[in-house]
């Protein structure tokens, strides 16, 4: 779219919810990597600095796949503990920070007779966290096993309930955001189907579709789901063979529009229009920072896997790259917080050795533009275009333009009566405008306004 211009096993515990396990000696901690930081661009409206790069957690012979949790003032990450990258001893660790510093254990989360994956971090409506991930009936390491979903729930971080499945396994719902009062997320094929499926729950252990069979043959797995300010859904999912997607969607959520991630700069080469840099973008992530300003986190492989920032523009469903985390061999899973004005990212690597748990601290700053955003959104589909502008005899600024969910916007299911003409006015020579309001909004595709 344009705009207008967070493993020990505790023998004879079935299944093992093991909590409060604290330990006399800190976690391990290694010194702070170098920083490093974005370059400015003149089509990314922040840069990203790095100011610090920590070693949080060691103490497993593979530890990985995290989340990152802000709960009650405290830092609390989630990772899987492990005797390999897949192994039948797989546990849910979680350790807790003021500061993202110093760490101290919480609880190890565990079920007998499954290696559990992939943590992810929640808040319920009821101020309790939820711990969700992925759960398989492995019977020896390394071998391939369809995979379901857990939860558990905490008050204190401490004490948690028993694992419960709550997706049979066949079908992972990898992760989950609270939105209005409700969980969402998409479950993927981890032996069934070839399609996503939007699930929602009010309780977090009963699961209903919102909408079924999406993306079918196209190869997605990991999705993550956002909400944006204005209520509207955004989801970075994953696949294999191909680039990664954005999908967009408002109202009930059951229609979703899908788009390949075009990036218009990789590490300085020439664009590949298919998006094929972010081909198996693994453990994708993404946040809003600043106000309009999402920052993607996930797998990249250029110049060899790594953990990589980027930069989405949701409007014109484009990525690009902003920094590289010092990260190598088997990386990423990075879970996200926004704080105080710093961007805290958890992830894993294995650059300096064994498997372990980093967490990055990041501080943003805008870009410098000359051009100022008059619209990014008339609720036709984040896509603004031919805009045309006037004053009028009171002294305000007009500007009209094309509101629809791409360049060509015919009617369809989710937007009836296609692209529409919005406007939006100003009474400052242009510094702020107001909201975007519909001028015209016919049966047809409406489109390329002129304003005198």
């Amino acid at each position: 779219m344009r705009s207008c211009r967070m493993t020990r096993r505790l023998d004879g515990l079935a299944p093992l919810c093991a909590a409060c396990l604290a330990f006399a000696h800190p976690p391990a901690a290694s010194g702070a990597e170098p920083v490093v930081s974005s370059e400015p661009d003149p089509g990314i409206p922040v840069t990203v600095e790095v100011t610090r790069v920590e070693r949080i957690w060691d103490r497993a012979p593979h530890s990985a796949f995290t989340d990152l949790l802000d709960w009650n003032g405290k830092l609390i990450c989630a990772f899987r503990e492990g005797r390999g990258h897949v192994s039948t001893d797989g546990r849910i660790r979680l350790i807790a920070s003021d500061d993202g510093r110093a760490w101290h254990p919480l609880a190890l989360v565990g079920l007998d007779g499954y290696d559990l994956r992939d943590a992810d971090l929640s808040i319920m409506p009821d101020g309790r966290m939820m711990l969700l991930g992925g759960a398989a009936p492995r019977k020896r390491d390394r071998q391939r096993a369809p995979t379901g979903t857990f939860v558990s729930f905490s008050k204190d971080g401490r004490d948690w309930t028993a694992p419960e499945i709550v997706i049979e396994p066949g079908r992972w719902l990898w992760r989950v955001t609270w939105h209005d009062g409700r969980a969402y997320g998409f479950s993927y094929p981890a032996a069934q189907g070839n399609h996503l499926e939007l699930l929602t729950s009010e309780d977090g252990r009963h699961w209903t579709p919102r909408a079924p069979n999406l993306v079918a043959g196209q190869d997605a797995s990991e999705a993550q789901i956002q909400f944006d300010r204005r209520g509207r859904a955004l989801a970075l999912v994953r696949r294999a063979k191909a680039g990664a997607l954005l999908g967009r969607s408002d109202g009930d959520f059951t229609h979703w529009q899908w788009s390949d991630l075009n990036c218009a700069q990789v590490w300085g080469r020439e664009p590949n229009p298919r998006g094929s840099e972010f081909r198996a973008f693994g453990g994708p992530n993404f946040i809003e920072t600043l106000p309009d300003v999402w920052i993607g986190a996930g797998r990249m492989h250029e110049g060899g896997a790594h953990t990589a920032l980027t930069w989405l523009d949701a409007r014109s469903a484009t990525m690009q790259p902003l920094l590289k985390l010092p990260s190598g061999g088997d990386t990423s899973y990075p879970g996200l917080v926004w704080r105080d004005g710093t961007l805290f990212i958890s992830y894993y690597s294995s650059h300096q050795g064994r498997t372990s748990i980093y967490l990055a601290q990041a501080k943003l700053q805008r870009t410098p533009h000359e051009h100022i955003d008059v619209a990014r959104d008339a609720g036709a589909g984040s896509y603004e275009a031919f805009p045309d502008v006037a004053r009028l005899a009171d002294g305000r600024l007009m500007c009209v333009f094309y509101a629809g969910y791409g360049h060509v916007s015919p009617p369809i299911g989710q937007y009836p009566r296609g692209g529409r003409i919005a406007c939006c006015s100003s009474e400052d020579d242009g510094r702020t405008w107001s909201e975007p309001r519909t001028l015209h909004d016919g049966p047809l595709d409406d489109r390329d306004p002129s304003v005198t």
